[in-house]
């Protein structure tokens, strides 16, 4: 079986309304600002804060996250947050600096700090990106260059991710130690890749060889600017009467189908370059589903809207405008699944990857029909 039908449910019957799409990404960012405290930021969900000091500051489920989403979507036009969002990001950072780390009781790659998405390199990031300052360069810059060595070969631990940070920096200033950051990032990254494409991840504990966009190869591959897994992902593709999925990690038998592990992210990270009969097939298998239950709810990590995403990138690729309406269908149903689980919880999930806003930044990309990842391919 290609994946859980059980952990699926069927597609609202609502139609795409630009109009309501709208009214409910500002739903989502009047409730994210009404939640927002001056020093405890927002509260954490019980999942997004297991074993990590609150409140929860990094890039993946805590307010650099947060923050940035709210920019974006004010630079968009498309909702006006209250929050003064440089103070928040301010408050974060010095939040990691009284109690640092995330996910403590487990074992975490050497060194932790720079990490894009789960440490304070991702806090630093967002907070340049907002308020650029040399001070804050500065430490990126050192934090970017102790993480040449990191084990975790991966966007969300390891040197992938501080790649990015150099790239965007360097793009955004044309400074040469910006320039000379991403070449040495770059060379530690490919240097770390073994001959078959793959790269060996050291995380958590184990060694793993991950094909997914947060922890292995495609994620990697995104970063670099490669197009060069084709065959990777022809070899390890699981089909089924014209459906495929991808395992998140070499030698697991058991199938996801989210965007963090499974078709939609492989769909989503290497289209580009992905054999167009498994784009399609990956597409159709998400499709076949449906929106997730609530169990994995509608996030962007995985939920309804990272597997939405897949869409999204079947249509850059093909042009079919099926593709869009199928990624606006899972906004509809999106929106409405934030809202049901707020209702239930009586407070919003408070997150990027994770939390509502996600699903706001997915409705946006479909309004607008943009193809372009958030933070992986842009971040505009």
């Amino acid at each position: 079986m290609l994946y859980q039908r059980q952990a699926f449910e069927p597609l609202t019957q609502t139609p795409w309304d630009e109009r309501l799409v709208r009214d409910g990404i500002a739903d989502i960012v009047a409730d994210v600002d009404g939640a927002c405290g001056p020093r405890r930021l927002w509260p954490a969900h019980e999942w997004d804060g297991w074993q990590s000091p609150k409140p929860l500051k990094t890039l993946y489920v805590g307010a650099a996250g947060v923050a940035w989403a709210l920019d974006r979507l004010r630079a968009r036009g498309l909702a006006e947050t209250r929050l003064d969002l440089v103070s928040v990001v301010r408050r974060a950072v010095e939040a990691w600096r009284e109690r640092p780390g995330v996910l403590t009781s487990l074992p975490r790659p050497e060194p932790k700090e720079p990490a894009l998405y789960m440490g304070l390199g991702g806090v630093l990031f967002v907070l340049w990106l907002l308020e650029p300052s040399g001070d804050i360069a500065d430490e990126l810059h050192s934090l970017v260059r102790a993480n040449l060595s990191n084990p975790a070969n991966d966007v969300m631990w390891g040197t992938p991710g501080t790649l990015l940070i150099a790239d965007e920096i360097h793009r955004r200033t044309e400074e040469q130690r910006w320039a000379d950051a991403a070449r040495e990032t770059r060379g530690a990254v490919l240097a770390a890749r073994e001959k078959d494409g793959l790269w060996p991840n050291v995380l958590h504990g184990g060694v793993f060889r991950g094909l997914g966009p947060f922890h292995g190869a495609v994620g990697n591959a995104l970063a670099l600017g490669l197009d060069d897994l084709g065959d990777v992902l022809r070899r390890t593709a699981v089909l089924d009467d014209g459906l495929a999925n991808w395992p998140g990690m070499i030698g697991d038998d058991a199938l996801q189908l989210q965007w963090c592990d499974g078709a939609p992210g492989v769909v989503t990270c290497a289209s580009a370059y992905l054999d167009e009969e498994l784009l399609l097939a990956g597409g159709e298998l998400t499709w076949d589903a449906g929106p997730h239950g609530d169990e994995k709810g509608a996030s962007l990590c995985h939920g309804t809207a990272g597997n939405g995403w897949a869409f999204l990138k079947v249509f850059e690729r093909t042009q079919d405008e099926l593709w869009l309406d199928r990624a606006r269908r899972f906004a509809v149903h999106a929106l409405e699944q934030t809202r049901h689980l707020r209702e239930k919880h009586r407070r919003g999930r408070y997150s990027l990857w994770t939390g509502d806003l996600g699903v706001a930044l997915y409705a946006a990309d479909c309004l607008e029909a943009r193809t372009r990842y958030p933070f992986l391919e842009s971040l505009d």
